[in-house]
C-alpha cells in the first residue's frame, strides 16, 4: 500500500537493484518504509502482525512499491466491490462486507485450480469509515486469506467522496491451470454444493424479512473451493471449469461459448440450498441468482464414478451431476418429460439496456 497521488498511498513489495534480489526482513523493515501520515498510520494498522516473508513464493511483501512473488504459472485475477451496488452496510457488517469481497476474488482462483499466494486490496474510503470501519474491513479480508493459506501482500488506499470501494486482486500458482474451453461433447456437467442460497437471501433482506442462519452464512461467509478443485484437477478430471458467481444457467453459458457446444441442465437433478428450495421461485434462483462460488465443471462420462464418495467424503461438500455437454450451441433446461427450453443469462448484470 507507496506514496501516489496526494490522497493516495500504497503498499506493494518491490526494490531498487541494489537491493539485492530478495528482501527477507520484511517485517522489520516495513515501518521504516511508511513514512508518517494518517494514511500511513491506518496502513500500518492493517499490516501489522500480517507478513508473507516466511513464505517462498513471497519474495517480497507490503511496505515497498510493489509485491514480489515466485511460482510455476502465475495466475492473476481480480475483483471489485461497490457500496449500494455489490453490498449494503445494513445487510453485512464491515467484516462480513471484506471477506465477501476477498472470497469473490479467491473463488476465481479456485476456477483455474490454482493455489493462492496473495492478495491485493485498493480501498476507497469516505473520511468518517477511515478507523475502525476500515480495521474491521480489512479484518474480514485477512481472515478470507488466512482460510485459503494466502497473505495480504499490500494495495492501495485513497478517499472516497461519499461509497465504499474494495477493489481485491488475487494472486496464484497453477502450473496446469483449467479454463472454460476444453468441454467436449459427451462430457457430463458437475456442481459442488447446493445453489440459491445467497440469491435467497438477499431476496428476503429486500422484502425485510428475517434471513436463518444457513442463509444468512451463505450471504455474509461464502466459501471459495479451492482445495477441492486443486483435488478434482490432482485427478485431472475437468476439462473445463468456471466458479458459479453469476448463476448457473449464465456461467454454463461461458463453457459452452468458450468450448463451441451446447450445455444441456436436467431440471430434476439442480441441487437447490435448503434456503431457497422451500420458494416457488427456488429452481430460478439457483439458476441465476449468482454469488454461490461454487464450482461448475466438465468431465469425461463417468470419470467420477468411483471418486464421488471420496469427494464428498473428504470435503463434507456435495458433488452432483446437473447436465451433459451436447453438440449446438447455447445453454438449455431440460424438464422430467423431456422437453427442453433454451435458457437466457440470468443474475445480475451491471451494463443491462432495460
Amino acid at each position: 500500500m507507496s506514496a501516489g497521488a496526494p490522497e493516495s498511498a500504497s503498499t506493494g513489495g518491490g526494490e531498487s537493484p541494489a537491493a539485492g534480489a530478495r528482501v527477507s526482513e520484511v517485517e522489520a523493515a516495513r515501518e521504516a518504509r511508511l513514512g508518517p501520515g494518517p494514511e500511513f498510520d491506518l496502513i500500518r494498522s492493517f499490516l501489522r502482525g500480517r507478513t508473507g516473508s516466511e513464505r517462498p513464493d513471497v519474495r517480497v511483501g507490503p511496505g515497498d512499491d510493489a509485491a514480489v512473488v515466485a511460482g510455476d504459472g502465475i495466475v492473476l485475477t481480480i475483483d471489485l466491490s461497490i457500496e449500494d451496488v455489490h453490498f449494503r452496510r445494513e445487510w453485512l457488517s464491515p467484516f462480513e462486507t471484506g471477506y465477501r469481497a476477498a472470497t469473490a476474488s479467491l473463488s476465481d482462483l479456485s476456477a483455474m485450480a490454482a493455489r493462492p499466494i496473495g492478495l491485493l486490496v485498493s480501498l476507497g474510503l469516505p473520511v468518517g469509515d477511515r478507523e475502525e470501519f476500515a480495521e474491521e474491513l480489512m479484518r474480514g479480508v485477512v481472515a478470507a486469506a488466512e482460510t485459503a493459506d494466502a497473505v495480504l501482500l499490500g494495495g492501495d488506499l485513497t478517499r472516497s467522496p461519499s461509497k465504499v470501494v474494495i477493489d481485491v486482486a488475487a494472486v496464484g500458482e497453477a502450473s496446469r491451470p483449467i479454463g472454460r474451453g476444453g468441454a467436449r461433447v459427451g462430457d457430463e456437467v458437475w456442481v459442488t454444493g447446493r445453489l440459491g442460497a445467497a440469491a435467497a437471501a438477499v431476496a428476503a433482506l429486500e422484502r425485510g424479512q428475517a434471513l436463518d442462519d444457513d442463509a444468512r452464512r451463505a450471504l455474509a461467509a461464502p466459501v471459495a473451493r479451492i482445495q477441492e478443485a486443486l483435488w478434482l484437477a490432482a485427478r485431472g478430471l475437468p476439462t473445463a471449469m468456471l466458479d458459479l458467481s453469476d448463476g448457473l444457467a449464465g456461467d454454463a453459458g461461458h463453457i459452452a461459448s468458450a468450448s463451441g457446444v451446447a450445455i444441456v441442465l436436467e431440471a430434476d437433478a439442480i441441487p437447490i440450498h435448503p434456503a431457497a428450495a422451500h420458494l416457488p421461485e427456488g429452481l430460478q434462483l439457483a439458476l441465476s441468482g449468482g454469488e454461490d462460488y461454487e464450482l461448475c465443471f466438465t468431465a469425461a462420462p463417468g470419470a467420477l464414478t468411483s471418486l464421488e464418495a471420496d469427494f464428498e467424503e473428504a470435503f463434507g461438500v456435495d458433488l452432483t451431476r446437473v447436465g451433459a455437454v451436447e453438440p449446438g450451441e447455447g445453454v438449455y433446461l431440460r424438464e422430467a418429460d423431456g422437453s427442453r427450453s433454451r435458457l437466457v443469462a440470468g443474475g445480475f448484470q451491471h451494463f443491462r439496456s432495460d
